[in-house]
């Protein structure tokens, strides 16, 4: 969508800017979905109230236990797909 503007008999065409956010922000699905994320940072999320991102690019708060809900279907998808590595507890 384009706006005119006019300034003193003339007029000027400016294009409508628009942008594509890929991050869910919302109360939709992802709500419902237990995400990946580095376990590192849940503590941290749940103490300091800061944003986590998931595999999924889901960016939440934690406040919910996620056991109560089912696995991401994407996060597991690229979890799967990581290489299992070098790190030294296990998993």
């Amino acid at each position: 969508m384009e706006t005119q503007t006019e300034t003193a008999g003339q007029t000027t065409v400016v294009p409508e800017e628009s942008t594509d956010e890929r991050l869910s922000h919302g109360d939709g699905d992802h709500e419902r979905l237990a995400h990946y994320v580095r376990k590192d940072k849940i503590v941290e999320a749940s103490v300091t109230g800061t944003p986590l991102v998931a595999l999924c690019g889901k960016v939440w708060v934690p406040s919910r236990d996620p056991s109560r809900f089912p696995v991401c279907p994407e996060c597991k998808e690229i979890w799967e797909s990581m290489p299992k590595g070098g790190d030294d507890d296990g998993d």
